[in-house]
């Protein structure tokens, strides 16, 4: 067997952070999970509150592979997200993927060390397809890769982590303003880790 072949993780082997108001298997193996109203990730920045309510489903993370998370896009009230999170504890932690912010679908990732962070870049073209979000832990940092498709790899960030962290990771979503949001996730796997960053 290719040790570097991507391996599919199931979603029963993961566990969640904060339970979905509805997680289902699809015959075809996609995951729906629907979102809790108010639901979200964020410590102090800006806002003032501390959100630690997202629906993440981790599992402990081998440094030695990268993870991928798949899923639909088809998000179109404010704030919501949907893609992966690293986290090593409730201070430390990075949640990358697309979100619905300012009447545009965005690619981003918040990283929090003690304090959230945000970048954001408008991808209006994804809404409605297939969105895949890769992690790998190098040296002292976590790159974060999304692609729309089959469409080439681009950096979304470099962020720090402790080498020595354990973390876990894996697909989550949030529905801050609204309730109702269901995401079709279609893929969790380990897969070959980028060599390196460039």
């Amino acid at each position: 067997m290719d040790i570097d072949a991507p391996i599919d993780i199931p979603w029963k082997s993961g566990a969640w952070t904060t339970l979905p108001v509805a997680a289902e298997e699809e015959q075809d193996g996609r995951l729906l999970v629907t979102a809790a109203e108010g639901s979200d990730a964020w410590r102090h920045t800006c806002y003032g509150f501390v959100h630690d309510d997202e629906h993440a489903l981790l599992e402990a993370w081998n440094p030695e592979r990268a993870i991928e998370v798949s899923f639909v896009a088809a998000l179109d009230a404010q704030f919501d997200q949907a893609g992966l999170v690293v986290r090593v504890d409730a201070e430390h932690w990075i949640k990358t993927g697309v979100e619905f912010a300012d009447g545009a679908l965005q690619l981003g990732a918040v990283v929090t060390d003690g304090k959230s962070d945000w970048s954001t870049a408008p991808v209006p073209e994804w809404a409605g397809r297939e969105v895949t979000i890769r992690v790998t832990r190098m040296r002292d940092a976590v790159v974060i890769r999304a692609r729309v498709e089959e469409e080439p790899w681009r950096l979304v960030r470099l962020a720090p982590l402790d080498p020595d962290a354990a973390a876990k990771a894996g697909p989550y979503c949030c529905a801050p303003s609204r309730a109702g949001l269901t995401v079709a996730f279609t893929a969790w796997r380990h897969t070959e880790p980028d060599s390196d960053l460039h």
